[in-house]
């Protein structure tokens, strides 16, 4: 294990970020659109009128993992994006943590991870000691009562917006779906092509307001498995690059196409990895942990949280800090937090710093300890997303 306090001081990249709810964040998106649409109460939060005026179809395309650090690693192989992003891209930040559920309701509700209630990647369900991954997400908990929020796409076609969802098939149907983009109508793609050519019929298919939101998983699937700008991350970034230029080619005259991020990502070095499973003191007076290996909610006995905090504090050091509930609230990381939330997030919340994470061996897959690149934190590197805005 490289000591931490011997690294010297991290790059800008690495510094930490506050959600910019309200203005400049993935919450944001939606809302804005929405009032480009004419959806009664909507709010124009990032300011896209001028943009978007007379635009009757807007298309929201997500590709997860693309963060804005990583686009000037992407642009080589990437043409388009490297266009797009010098003429019509600006920084925004995800919400927290920095990670792919958190982020997919944050989108489709508009809300702040606090009030939408999916605070991490896994969260343990208040009263058990059952930890929800919400990957795995089948039908209980209920998505309609562990996320409450009405979703944008609700409020659309509540409006009379026509409303399409297109992601792979698989994801039809599961708990994360149901919980982010509830009220449009699914569509089932596979590959760039395919999504790329249903998202476009969709936004043509009718002649009033349409919304039409898509999802992209391989870049940031790459990333985890070989790492930011490794050979099959770069495959992938130019397979993000075509999509987006068949996109931007079939655009309608009246359309628009909004294109943004979840997260971004890092590559942690082997000797950058704590693991709480083969060190007692990562594991004594703690109940249950969720989170993932950068963001780690601990769960602790009655009467630990102060021995648990100064032993995951010694072990780490300069590694990450270790807040309560109370101070990770307080932070603003969440956005306001609604009280019946509370309990999902750990006595104890572990954020690592610069490119370190705390692993699980045994008890969490041991596909996660293969892997090389990471989110979840509050780097830039991991926070800071773009959005890219595109007229037909």
């Amino acid at each position: 294990m490289t000591d931490p306090a011997a690294t010297p001081a991290p790059p800008p990249f690495l510094a930490p970020v506050v959600p910019e709810y309200g203005g400049r964040s993935l919450a944001d998106v939606l809302p804005s659109a929405l009032a480009a649409l004419g959806v009664p109460g909507a709010v124009d939060l990032l300011g896209l009128a001028d943009e978007l005026a007379g635009v009757r179809r807007v298309a929201v395309l997500l590709v997860d993992g693309l963060g804005w650090h990583q686009i000037p690693i992407a642009t080589p192989y990437a043409p388009t994006l490297a266009g797009l992003t010098a003429t019509t891209g600006r920084p925004l930040t995800c919400g927290f943590p920095s990670t792919t559920p958190t982020s997919l309701v944050t989108l489709g509700t508009g809300t702040a991870s606090g009030a939408h209630g999916v605070l991490g990647f896994s969260l343990r369900i208040p009263g058990t000691d059952r930890v929800l991954n919400h990957l795995e997400w089948a039908d209980e908990p209920s998505p309609l009562r562990w996320q409450p929020v009405t979703t944008a796409l609700q409020r659309a076609r509540a409006a009379g917006v026509a409303v399409t969802v297109v992601s792979r098939p698989e994801f039809g149907g599961t708990g994360l779906t149901v919980a982010a983009n509830r009220g449009g109508d699914y569509r089932g793609a596979t590959g760039v092509e395919a999504l790329a050519a249903t998202m476009l019929a969709a936004l043509g298919a009718g002649t009033g307001p349409t919304l039409v939101s898509g999802y992209h998983p391989d870049l940031d699937r790459h990333g985890h498995l070989s790492g930011v700008d490794s050979v099959p991350w770069r495959t992938a970034a130019t397979e993000v690059d075509g999509l987006l230029a068949r996109l931007v080619d079939g655009l309608p005259p009246d359309a628009a196409l909004l294109v943004t991020a979840d997260h971004g990502q890092l590559n942690v070095p082997a000797g950058h990895r704590f693991d709480l499973d083969t060190d007692p003191r990562l594991t004594a007076g703690v109940r249950v942990v969720a989170g993932e290996p950068r963001v780690r909610y601990l769960h602790v006995v009655p009467g630990a949280t102060e021995d648990v905090r100064a032993a995951w504090s010694q072990v780490l050091g300069a590694a990450g800090r270790v807040l309560t509930r109370e101070e990770a609230v307080a932070t603003g990381w969440f956005g306001p937090v609604y009280e019946e939330h509370l309990a999902r997030v750990g006595d104890l919340v572990v954020v690592c710093n610069d490119t370190y994470a705390v692993l699980a061996s045994r008890s969490e897959s041991p596909m996660l300890s293969r892997l090389v690149g990471f989110h979840g934190a509050d780097t830039a590197a991991e926070m800071t997303i773009p959005l890219l805005v595109v007229r037909g």
